[in-house]
């Protein structure tokens, strides 16, 4: 059945009038997520935004009823295309389920509906003296998209992805029945894992409409470090014999002055390293100042026995945010010269050579990739730069980047298999790595995975067309 008229009417009834959108200007913002370019974009049908849990199981019985494919959107602030939209098909936006349910010390938990944003789960942890590690980036991110992707983020290193922190969820399947994975425990062999099943699915078996999350006990002391060095090189090699040392930061960031110098100038702050070429950012944690201290005192010197050029260290709150605060806004910064930003996860001990690799890569095609990362989990993001880098500014269009861009993303994506690595640490497939996920598993694991699609979305209405085509 198209998504006509009477099928409008219909969606109208469970929704309400405010509750689906139809005209075009009102739909451009669904068409497409924080993935850099043009390509994947398409507008929805329609844009339905239930209020309630009941509004959205109604919808997906409906999709499944007219066969109408159905994309769940959180924040959109993705970078894979995942959340685009398929072909006749309609969005539906949780953004209206946005409640903190329950702030639970007793067992260390926050339940929020799947639109809750990522800064609400601070805020509503830091109320009752309590703390959620993970920070995958962008804090409008929700809840849902969260879990969808199994986001990451710098503090992996330590705390690890949303999965480690996912106690359960609200799930609607595809044929519109409701279903609670997990619950407010922490151990369970009780049937097949389903509530892991359901992480970095991408909406293509289920739709979350709430999330148990687990907290801990607020660290009471934090301290941040940078160290430069003359080399990117350097500074990730440098991370190994902190992590042999005894010491686990709760992030380690790698970053090339080079990506540095435009955040600088987007927020008009400094980063507090001048020497060197790259720089290595430590964030450390503890039970108090002492502890923390004496941490960052075993990190410098860890540090001075490798290749560091000096160690600063920020104990105040307002330059520790100032140096998160560049570091988190490299990507925005060149943003709108970027055709891609890479995301991809090889083994620690890979990463300085494949950083290596880019760099070549960079001196045979005659393009810009600035990279930088997690160096203590492996994920690397490159840049594919269609504007030149100036003096901490974009400039002029790289010459041929469209012709080259192909050839340096399969390069990139090769180099990370060699490396038994992913092509994805954080940000999902979606649509733009889809072509690459068959090279990435085997030909029984992609079975495997096209399987469990099959029997739980056996119309195939729920995103389809993400992660694989069936």
């Amino acid at each position: 059945m198209p998504v006509d008229a009477a099928w409008i009417d219909r969606a109208r009834g469970i929704v309400g009038e405010t509750g689906i959108l139809t005209e075009r200007p009102d739909l451009e913002p669904y068409g497409r997520d924080e993935y850099a370019m043009d390509s994947y974009v398409r507008l929805p049908k329609a844009m339905l935004r239930p209020s309630t849990e009941e509004q959205v199981a109604a919808v997906v019985r409906l999709c499944g009823e007219t066969g109408v494919p159905l994309t769940a959107r959180g924040g959109g602030t993705g970078l894979a295309a995942a959340c685009i939209p398929s072909p006749e098909g309609v969005v539906l936006s949780l953004e209206r389920l946005n409640r903190v349910l329950e702030v639970d010390p007793a067992n260390f938990s926050i339940t929020v509906q799947a639109g809750a944003t990522l800064q609400q789960i601070y805020r509503a942890a830091d109320e009752r003296g309590l703390f959620f590690p993970p920070h995958p980036g962008d804090e409008g991110a929700m809840a849902g998209g969260m879990v969808a992707t199994n986001a990451g983020g710098a503090r992996a290193v330590k705390y690890g992805s949303i999965k480690r922190f996912l106690l359960g969820l609200q799930v609607v399947l595809a044929d519109g029945a409701t279903v609670d994975l997990g619950g407010k425990f922490i151990k369970s062999s009780t049937g097949y894992n389903l509530l892991d099943l359901m992480v970095g699915s991408e909406g293509t078996l289920g739709l979350f409409t709430r999330v148990t999350l687990r907290l801990l006990p607020r660290p009471g002391s934090i301290q941040t470090l940078v160290a430069p060095f003359r080399t990117v090189g350097d500074a990730i090699e440098s991370v190994h014999a902190v992590l042999m040392g005894g010491v686990i930061p709760f992030a380690v960031e790698f970053v090339e002055h080079a990506a540095i110098s435009c955040a600088e100038r987007l927020l008009d702050k400094s980063w507090p390293a001048r020497e060197g070429n790259a720089s290595l950012m430590l964030m450390l944690d503890g039970s108090d100042e002492e502890a923390v201290l004496r941490q960052a005192e075993a990190v410098a010197s860890l540090l001075e026995s490798q290749n560091v050029l000096d160690i600063l260290i920020a104990d105040q709150k307002g330059k520790q945010e100032e140096i998160l605060a560049i570091r988190s806004a490299i990507y925005e910064a060149l943003r709108e010269g970027t055709a891609e930003l890479f995301d991809v996860c090889v083994p620690r001990s890979e990463i300085a050579d494949h950083v290596a690799f880019v760099h070549e890569l960079e001196s045979r095609y005659g393009v810009q990739l600035p990279t930088y990362g997690h160096a203590a989990d492996g994920n690397v993001h490159s840049n594919y730069m269609s504007r030149q880098i100036v003096d901490g500014s974009l400039g002029a269009e790289v010459p041929g980047w469209r012709e080259k861009h192909a050839e340096v993303r399969r390069e990139i994506f090769d180099d990370v298999i060699r490396r038994r690595g992913v092509v994805s640490g954080e940000h999902g497939i979606g649509l733009a790595k889809r072509d690459y996920l068959s090279r990435n598993l085997s030909p029984r694991t992609m079975a495997a995975m096209k399987a469990v699609k099959k029997a739980l979305d056996p119309q195939g209405i729920l995103n389809p067309g993400k992660v694989f085509e069936l």
